[in-house]
Parts: C-alpha cells; sequence; structure tokens
C-alpha cells in the first residue's frame, strides 16, 4: 500500500519508524503499526482522528521518541491500513486492543492518547479487559462522546434542525476533495484550524486529509453522525487529560468540559485559546507536554487509579 498523504520535509513530516508491523484486529483487519523510540523506554501509544493518520503525529513522535517508545496506528482505512465494511465503534475498540497487545509486553502499561475519533476510540474502549490491562494515563484532544454533529459549529447558523442538516450533508458528502489547491487550504482551514494556524500546518493537515479515500471519509461520518458514548465516559477510571481549543469547529470546547465533569478521574483540563481541531498540529507543545506530564505521573502505575480524585476545570 503506498504511503498515505504527508508532507516531505519540516517539522510535520513523518519520522521514520523504528521497526513496522502488523496487528490483526478480532475481525482479521490487519492494522498498520509504527514504533519509535528505544524499545526499554516508557510507553506511548497514539490514536489518530478521521481522515488522518501516523503522519498526524509527526511533531510528538519526534520529540517524544527521544525518550519514550512511541506507538502509532492508521484506523481501519486510513494511512497503511486496508478499509474494512465494519466501521463501528466496537471495531474501533477491536483495533485498540490488538494494537495495544501487538506491541506491548503482558502487564505494561502506557499512556494512551487520541485525538478527535481517536479520543472516541479510547472511550469505546475503556471497559475493554485489554485497554484496562495497559492503560495507565489517557490523553483526550479534542473529542466527544456524542451530538457531534448537533454542536458542531462548521455551519455559522444558530443551533437548531436547519444548521444539523447541513452540517450533517457537508461532513458526509461523497465528492472527491480533489488536489491540494489554495482554495483546499481555505476551506480546510475554516473547518478544522483555528485563525492562527501558520501556512505549514494547514499544507500539513491538508496533504494528510486529502489524502484518505473518499469512501473511508463518508462511511466513518456516518458513524460520527450517529455516535453515543457517554455511557463509557464512567467507565474510563484511569486518570484522564482534557485538550480542546476555543476555536473548534468540529468538537467545540462544550464536549471537552461534559467530559471533564464525567470522567471518575480527570487529571486537567486545558483549553487553548484561538486554536481550532487540529490541536497535535496547531500547539504541538502543549499536547506533548500534557503527555510527558501523563507518563511522569502515572506512566509506571501498575494498579488501579481509583484512589486519583483529581478534577480541575477548563
Amino acid at each position: 500500500m503506498s504511503r498515505p498523504g504527508h508532507v516531505a520535509a519540516g517539522p510535520y513530516a513523518p519520522p521514520v519508524p523504528a521497526r513496522a508491523l502488523t496487528a490483526v484486529s478480532a475481525d482479521g483487519t490487519r492494522l498498520h503499526v509504527e514504533v519509535h523510540g528505544p524499545d526499554d523506554a516508557p510507553a506511548v501509544v497514539l490514536s489518530h482522528g478521521w481522515t488522518c493518520s501516523t503522519a498526524f503525529w509527526a511533531a510528538q513522535i519526534r520529540d517524544l521518541a527521544a525518550d519514550h517508545r512511541v506507538v502509532a496506528y492508521d484506523q481501519r482505512g486510513h494511512g497503511r491500513t486496508p478499509a474494512s465494511p465494519a466501521c463501528t465503534t466496537d471495531a474501533l475498540a477491536d483495533d485498540l486492543e490488538a494494537v495495544l497487545a501487538a506491541t506491548l509486553a503482558p502487564g505494561e502499561k502506557a499512556v494512551i492518547a487520541g485525538h478527535s475519533m481517536g479520543g472516541m476510540t479510547i472511550l469505546a474502549a475503556a471497559a475493554r479487559p485489554g485497554f484496562r490491562e495497559h492503560a495507565a494515563a489517557v490523553l483526550l484532544c479534542s473529542t466527544g462522546s456524542s451530538r457531534l454533529v448537533a454542536e458542531s459549529t462548521v455551519v455559522p447558523l444558530r443551533p437548531g434542525p436547519l444548521r444539523t442538516g447541513l452540517t450533517r450533508r457537508i461532513l458526509g458528502s461523497r465528492a472527491p476533495l480533489g488536489p491540494v489547491t489554495p482554495v483546499a487550504r481555505r476551506i480546510l482551514r475554516y473547518g478544522t484550524m483555528g485563525p492562527g494556524a501558520a501556512p505549514h500546518m494547514v499544507e500539513a493537515c491538508a496533504r494528510i486529509v486529502h489524502g484518505c479515500p473518499t469512501r473511508v471519509r463518508h462511511a466513518w461520518s456516518k458513524v460520527l453522525d450517529t455516535l453515543e458514548l457517554d455511557h463509557n465516559i464512567g467507565e474510563l477510571r484511569v486518570p484522564t487529560a482534557v485538550v480542546v481549543g476555543t476555536a473548534d469547529r468540529l468538537t467545540p470546547p462544550v464536549h471537552a468540559r461534559s467530559l471533564i465533569a464525567a470522567l471518575p478521574v480527570c487529571v486537567g483540563g486545558t483549553e487553548l485559546t484561538g486554536v481550532g481541531h487540529m490541536t497535535p498540529v496547531e500547539a504541538p507543545e502543549v499536547v506533548t507536554a500534557r503527555i510527558r506530564e501523563l507518563v511522569t505521573g502515572y506512566g509506571t502505575r501498575t494498579t488501579g487509579s481509583t484512589d486519583v480524585t483529581i478534577k480541575e476545570g477548563a
């Protein structure tokens, strides 16, 4: 399979992994997995979002791999992982469990970070034995658990049926995105990034998003449209931090605030002024720092974390 779309140079060019492997999910889907950094270092697992790939985490991988073992994988249908007719939150959870089993030793703990659909993947897997065996702590970036279309502000109208209907049509469009042009960059920046996003950030995101096959983008949009994972939030019983941009139109801060209020073990909520949906690209230093803090604070924990009761507002 050809390499997914990405920029070839600069801070968002994907680093070369120390090794690549295939994790086989419950239904036989073969997931492309990359491992970066020293084998004996603390483990971090990265789960990307809708229409993205491992390339989306380039900045975090480049920084963390100096002293962490960083695992990144392509969600089914994205990057180098083939598409599957099974597009469900259960499939996402199966895939994450498969990656954890393939890359971590029995009982080994990792900090698991998810962006957008990657965060929803974590929520979907929260009650799974394989997830609980390996999760030391979690970072949720720019994500939500339900009402994604209704709460989206991509369409600049008041909340209501008209805005929801138009948003559903836009996000669920079957139209191909085509080449990355100046117009395409402006559209992507408006919909997914903050007003201060630098051109090289926009270019990196555009290359990745436009590399996602149209049929895959459409199939997963239907899952996001009907997403209902509110009941899973209470199952996420490890220390969890939340990051969101105040200019996020796809998963506005209302989602992060709901997560912070409902998480059993919330250890921090951060709202980044003027940042959009693509937090790992738009605010790479902040996202990487949050991951490092979780590794330092909880990465070596081998017991349950229900004794941790910190809750911080945004």
